[in-house]
């Protein structure tokens, strides 16, 4: 992961553009790309946008424009599934899983993505690490 998250915005845009464009046209791809072809075609109201290239590449998302950034929603889903398939912050697992059984995996996703970004934005804000205890509460109050 530290290689998609660890480079610039510009960079990161660009692998999921390439492994998207890779995954599309039946190319081999790496580990990592075949997660993010995943994610992708979990939701194909992004497949066009991100055929665009340097359109897709150079877009500006903010709050006042409306539109979702498709990057960070595919990355926040990935984060996800790297927390849970780690069970980092422990018990996260668990708490995926009674939500999936509910809701499906996809909408159990979406709701934790909330917390997630609370989480983040907390963080940031007070310049720390994410408090995990605080986050995994987050999640326990949606199921």
């Amino acid at each position: 992961m530290s290689a998609l998250f660890g480079q610039s915005r510009d960079d990161m845009r660009r692998t999921w553009l390439e492994a998207w464009r890779r995954g599309r046209d039946g190319l081999p791809v790496t580990p990592l790309e075949a997660q993010l072809v995943d994610v992708i075609r979990e939701h194909p109201e992004y497949h066009a946008w991100l055929e665009r290239g340097d359109e897709a590449l150079h877009a500006q998302f903010t709050p006042e424009g409306g539109v979702t950034n498709p990057f960070l929603h595919l990355s926040m889903h990935l984060a996800l599934r790297e927390q849970v398939g780690t069970d980092r912050p422990a018990g996260i697992a668990a708490l995926h899983s009674r939500l999936a059984a509910r809701h499906g995996r996809m909408e159990a996703e979406h709701r934790m993505m909330e917390a997630l970004g609370r989480a983040l934005w907390e963080a940031q804000r007070a310049g720390r690490m994410p408090d995990e205890r605080a986050y995994l509460e987050d999640l326990r109050r949606l199921g």
